[in-house]
């Protein structure tokens, strides 16, 4: 397929770009667009694929005999999930309760409408066949990205939108997610346009490039040209190119922890966390064996598996979310569990970002609110706070520069951008323990830069211990010195 935008400007002024836009994809081509979260990614993809109305300007889309040809591009862009069917009408914490969960469908269901032999043939492609037999909402984040990337495939589109679909992927699903394109493209013709935040997630067989910053799209520019270009790479991601922190921002840490400290006096503890002998099942089906683990106060750890292998699940039983922790030898904070303390006593003392909460937080509500949810450890505002606590989330907010966002409604605003706000929500009440699994999910390479050096910041007091999950080696904060990792 080749697509021509001439000249466009959108009937709607929020959905305009700051000049008429135009662009041309020709047949063969395959394209990274990259930018900043909140540039105007997501907006030009709904642009090129006629979703937008103009009000000047056209969107073509020809076959190679120049017809117009309409219907075969295909979009995944993950924050979606929550609409597809099996998912939308899930709640947060429906995964641990073993008979909510059953309500949900297997991922086989949701591929009714194709054929065996497809089913079997993408399945294969990315080795997805096990989940299949598993029921959607036991699938973790990785899973369930492989498993969607796989049924847009299964469409068989000539074109391939995907949104930052690494993400998620442990190093060998990354790795075989670029080969499986790279295949599909010589053997059936697909084409694919990749909208990402960082320049590493660009694949060698990706040839042309697209940058868009602050909703203006840049001049396009060959592989070699692109990343030769160190200007305007600065341009794009600012916080990227500095190594040190902001000034003054361990005083700024210290007076926001000041503000927030949930210990009382007389309050320690020499552990944050005791397992011993972990086991978690759900009918016939292990998810964890055998586990030991002990996390002493002020260390920082690192908690890496691949996708399945049963992170999310040990750290729900952590932060309250899963009742086979009463099941378990697990002592929090020098206390074990189920000896009277309540889900609240936990979650006070812990600061949570997960996926799981970014795919259930579905609050149309301002993203300060957002924020300053943390201080209840709610999924929404439970209660108001207190002007104090506004003023403590607003302070977080600037910190991780997304004071932009205060008074905009969170389900309108980028993935990436919620990714940063839940980031903020996590660190408000100022915990003794962060428990941050996957907490750069879909952040720009310079967000990134930025919430790393906070996080090495935040965790460099004796007082503070820290879990930390993800697939990137090189995304760990300085901080951590110790490392657990899950297996099958």
């Amino acid at each position: 397929m080749k697509i021509t935008v001439e000249n466009a400007v959108a009937r709607f002024p929020e959905y305009r770009f700051r000049e008429p836009l135009s662009w041309t994809m020709d047949h063969d081509e395959n394209w990274a667009v990259i930018g900043p979260n909140g540039a105007g990614k997501t907006l030009f993809t709904d642009l090129i694929q006629g979703s937008i109305a103009l009000k000047e300007g056209h969107v073509r889309h020809e076959g190679r005999d120049g017809s117009e040809v309409s219907g075969k591009i295909r979009t995944l862009v993950f924050r979606d999930i929550y609409s597809m069917a099996g998912i939308r009408s899930m709640y947060y914490q429906q995964r641990w309760n073993s008979q909510d969960a059953s309500e949900s469908p297997y991922a086989l269901s949701l591929l009714d409408g194709f054929s065996q032999e497809t089913v079997d043939e993408y399945a294969s492609l990315f080795g997805i066949g096990p989940l299949l037999h598993k029921r959607v909402i036991s699938l973790s984040s990785g899973e369930l990205r492989k498993f969607l990337i796989t049924r847009a495939l299964m469409t068989d589109p000539d074109i391939l939108i995907l949104d930052n679909p690494f993400i998620g992927l442990d190093e060998a699903s990354r790795a075989s997610l670029e080969s499986m394109l790279a295949a599909l493209n010589v053997r059936k013709g697909l084409q694919t346009i990749l909208v990402l935040s960082q320049t590493k997630d660009i694949p060698e067989w990706v040839g042309k490039m697209l940058p868009i910053l602050d909703r203006q799209v840049l001049p396009p520019l060959s592989r070699a040209e692109f990343f030769s270009d160190e200007t305007l790479n600065r341009k794009l991601f600012p916080e990227a190119a500095s190594s040190e922190p902001s000034p003054g921002l361990a005083a700024r840490l210290a007076d926001l922890k000041s503000r927030t400290r949930t210990e009382k006096a007389g309050d320690d503890y020499r552990f944050v966390l005791k397992m011993k002998d972990i086991s978690v099942k759900y009918g016939g089906r292990e998810i964890i064996s055998g586990v030991d683990w002990e996390v002493r106060k002020g260390e920082c750890w690192a908690l890496l598996g691949e996708n399945g292998s049963g992170k999310s699940t040990l750290l729900s039983l952590v932060c309250g979310d899963n009742p086979q922790a009463y099941a378990n030898d697990i002592t929090l904070f020098d206390r074990r569990r189920g000896t009277g303390e309540s889900i609240w006593d936990i979650k006070k003392r812990i600061g949570y970002l997960s996926p799981d909460v970014h795919t259930y937080y579905l609050e149309d509500i301002p993203c300060l609110k957002v924020a300053a949810s943390g201080f209840s450890d709610s999924i929404g505002l439970s209660g108001e706070c207190s002007d104090e606590q506004y003023a403590i989330a607003m302070e977080w907010m600037k910190i991780f520069g997304a004071s932009h966002l205060a008074d905009r409604s969170f389900l309108r605003i980028s993935y990436g951008e919620q990714r940063l706000v839940l980031l903020v929500r996590a660190f408000v009440k100022s915990p003794g323990l962060m428990i941050l699994d996957e907490p750069l999910h879909g952040l720009d390479a310079g967000k990134k830069a930025l919430a790393v050096k906070i996080i090495e910041e935040y965790c460099s007091d004796p007082e503070v211990s820290l879990i930390y999950v993800t697939h990137y080696r090189d995304e760990i904060p300085s901080c951590v010195s110790h490392s657990k990792v899950m297996h099958r």
